[in-house]
Formats: C-alpha cells, structure tokens, sequence
C-alpha cells in the first residue's frame, strides 16, 4: 500500500496543483520511483488511498500495467484519513498477509526484496534511518534484539515512512480519521514491533527545499 492521501501543506503553492507523490525526482515522480522498485522486488498488486488531487495520481497511473503491476485504489471522499484510517479503510483491498506500506513522499534506495513475513508474535517490522537534520530527537529506537523501544537521546532513529505491517495491527480501530504513530507506540511494551536501520540513501520531500537538494543530489 502506497500512502497518496495527504495534501503536502508544506509543500505549497507546489502541490495546490500537483499532489505530493507526483512531485518529480530526477525527472520521475516519487510514487513511480516506489512502483518500479515494488514491481521489480516481485510485487504485483499495489493499494493506493487517493484524497487530495487523486484524480491526477489515478488518471497518471491507471490500472498500473505500465509497470507490470495491478493497481487498486482506496478513495477517502471526506478528506484524509490520516495513516491508519488510510490503512483502515483499505483493508477489504489489502487481505489478511502483511504487506508493505510505503509514504508517497519519501524516496529511498531501499530495496523491497527483504522478505515481507513476520513472526507470530510481530505485528509489524518497520525500516529505519539515522536521524536528519529535521528531526535529531528521532521517533524510536531499536534494541539489540531488533525490536523497537522507547527512543533514548543516545540510541534514537527515525521512522523512513516504509514498513511490513500485519493486518492484526488494526484488529481493533474502528473506520474513521486515526494516526498511526500511537498504535505502534501501545506496542513498544509488548516487543511486537521489530525493525530494519537503513543505512542507504532516504529523504523525507516535506518541504520545497528538501525536493531541490533531493534533485541535485540524485540528478535532475
């Protein structure tokens, strides 16, 4: 599942015309660089949750056979649901395995031929990266078992916005607007949510600024 919902306020006048996902990297859109690597990782079906400017990414992407892939689309007709009403509201489209769930917004050299089975007692396994320069304090960090934790000022990383996450994870939400960070945060106690540190390349394009040094460094 690929995150397209949100309206990349800080993006702006950017994506008053363009959603965030479509904003280009090295002449390619972010949400396409995400298709080709899940495509050629041996993915075949791919969710996509659409609200502000959907119409421009489903129109762009159609039913996804440009890439190899079959595409499906969840569609928040109120506005976006935030990441785990998202996840929510697609989840009749997602089935009962894990699956990956990938931010539109981000890019990354990460590869998605890592396996995507959890163990019984995993709820979710998520990538990680060494904190940048916009958020030094870190959202988690990993133990020396693998497994996510309170972040310490020492030991923190950042959440990259990529992750394999079993539907059991959302057993208990109920459809409507919901973040995703406190659901992993009720797990940290339990050791159900295990995690990968990343050290390739990753950027989080929140801001204009982000997406220019993103284009020289990659090549526009």
């Amino acid at each position: 599942m690929i995150l397209a919902a949100g309206r990349g306020e800080r993006m702006r006048p950017l994506t008053d015309t363009t959603p965030k996902p479509m904003l280009t990297v090295a002449g390619k859109p972010l949400i396409v660089w995400h298709l080709e690597r899940l495509a050629a990782a041996g993915v075949k079906r791919v969710i996509i949750n659409l609200a502000h400017l959907g119409d421009v990414i489903e129109r762009a992407l159609a039913d996804g056979h440009q890439f190899g892939l079959t595409i499906l689309y969840s569609h928040e007709l109120d506005g976006a649901l935030e990441t785990a009403g998202g996840i929510v509201k697609a989840l009749p489209l997602l089935g009962d395995a894990p699956f990956w769930l990938v931010n539109g917004d981000v890019w990354s050299d990460w590869s998605f031929a890592q396996t995507v089975t959890l163990a019984d007692h995993e709820l979710a396994k998520l990538v990680l990266v060494t904190n940048p320069e916009h958020n030094p304090q870190g959202d988690f960090a990993m133990g020396k078992d693998g497994f996510l934790e309170q972040k310490q000022a020492s030991n923190s990383l950042t959440y990259a916005g990529i992750g394999v996450y079993s539907p059991r994870l959302f057993a208990d939400c109920v459809p409507g607007k919901a973040a995703l960070a406190p659901l992993l945060k009720a797990q940290l106690n339990n050791r159900s949510i295990a995690a990968w540190h990343h050290q390739g390349q990753w950027c989080d394009v929140g801001t204009p600024q982000r997406l220019l040094e993103l284009n020289q460094r990659v090549g526009a």
